[in-house]
């Protein structure tokens, strides 16, 4: 299902806006059709940012000896981002002023973005930029700049509670696989899962689609008031297609419920990585901001900036695989469940309850018998109706989808009595 969807998309040239992002949103809009687009016009003022003007592009290449070298139809990420139109002939010295490549990875083409200074360039790998000769070539950018719309899609699936879990993505990158199709296409299979799987739910969901930074950005100038008095938990998505790692990027405050949650669903994995606000690079990065504060934390697999693929065209459809999508769509589900199964249980009993004749706990006292039902017992003795399932999963060492599973068990039994936040 992901794994499709981001096939279907990967090809597009998407960017702040434009055309490619306008279909890469009508894509996922027919996915979850309560997706709603939502617009801002070039120039509007966003806080302290400005709406760009609309950047579409047709053709780019590089000629030389009357062949391309360079051509943006065969690969996307040959142009620099935002670049203005432009058609000459160029000596190599001032080509190469031009030219973007990474020395890291010789084989692969970087992305390169110029969005709020007008530039044009091209991106090329390292081992072609050595190889250029002498002479002149021809630098061809069939672009333009127009009055236009960034635009966004959101939807807010209802619940009993006006209280609202938040998810958020971005569709402003070109083709590349894990820092871009990853999150939305997880953000949408989220949100199918919720419409499948909960049918009554208790809390409210609110999903965004939107280019970063400056999509976020201008979500918040019309949403802020809504968002900051219903949104009581959140999650950025981004580069969360891989099988590496399980990263979690913190909150400003560090210790929100969305924090506490992320942590508990991947705390037992090996590959779990951990990070600070301080090492934040996604839209957390507003959301998160001072007078914003929204109770936010980031999921990435591999995060942005630390595996070696990213912002280059060996990002590519080989690094994003069905099990790590599902991975990271098993991460979710879970908390999602804890939440609506009323994440803070409290004990209906005076004592340990009777186990034994509920055929909950082994009749016969042997070594090893208490190994058997620990996390039961243990859940038992943590609900004391102050604890949610995150803290204590924790506390008690215990995967939260293990804790969940015995969670429901002793609901069944009425050993329980469950609270929402």
């Amino acid at each position: 299902m992901m794994i499709k969807w981001i096939k279907d998309l990967f090809p597009i040239c998407r960017s702040l806006t434009g055309d490619g992002t306008r279909k890469t949103l009508a894509y996922f809009e027919k996915i979850n059709p309560e997706l709603k687009r939502i617009k801002f016009k070039s120039g509007l003022k966003v806080f302290d940012w400005v709406v760009p003007l609309e950047w579409n592009i047709k053709d780019a290449f590089i000629l030389k000896n009357g062949k391309k070298i360079v051509d943006f139809k065969k690969n996307n990420l040959h142009v620099v981002g935002y670049s203005e139109p432009v058609n000459k002939t160029i000596e190599k010295k001032e080509l190469l002023r031009k030219i973007y490549s990474e020395k890291k990875r010789p084989n692969a083409i970087p992305y390169v973005t110029s969005y709020y200074k007008k530039n044009w360039g091209f991106c090329i790998s390292e081992k072609q930029k050595k190889n250029l000769k002498k002479g002149k070539y021809k630098v061809y950018i069939d672009s333009n700049f127009t009055k236009g719309n960034l635009e966004c899609s959101h939807a807010l699936i209802k619940g009993k509670s006006k209280k609202e879990i938040f998810f958020s993505s971005y569709v402003c990158h070109p083709s590349m696989a894990n820092n871009e199709l990853s999150g939305p296409s997880l953000l949408n299979a989220i949100m199918l899962n919720l419409k499948k799987n909960y049918k009554k739910n208790y809390y409210s969901y609110r999903f965004f689609l939107g280019p970063e930074t400056i999509g976020s950005i201008s979500y918040l100038s019309k949403y802020k008031k809504l968002l900051k008095k219903n949104v009581f938990c959140g999650f950025n998505l981004s580069c969360v297609g891989d099988e590496r790692n399980y990263s979690h990027i913190h909150s400003r405050n560090g210790n929100t419920i969305a924090d506490q949650s992320l942590s508990s669903a991947i705390f037992h994995f090996k590959n779990k990585k951990s990070y600070s606000f301080l090492d934040r690079g996604s839209d957390e990065r507003q959301y998160c901001y001072p007078g914003i504060d929204l109770p936010l934390a980031t999921f990435c697999k591999s995060k942005f900036g630390e595996f070696p693929e990213y912002h280059t065209s060996d990002d590519n459809l080989k690094l994003v695989t069905k099990k790590g999508l599902e991975q990271s769509l098993k991460v979710f589900n879970n908390i999602i469940e804890a939440f609506e199964l009323g994440c803070v249980p409290s004990n209906t009993t005076v004592c340990e309850p009777n186990m034994g004749k509920r055929n909950l706990y082994p009749l016969t006292s042997k070594r090893g018998s208490y190994s058997d039902v620990r996390i039961r017992m243990d859940l038992l003795a943590y609900a004391d109706g102050k604890d949610n399932l995150f803290t204590i999963s924790k506390k008690i060492n215990a995967p939260l989808e293990k804790v969940i599973d015995e969670y429901k068990i002793l609901l069944k039994e009425n050993l329980f009595k469950k609270k929402y936040l």
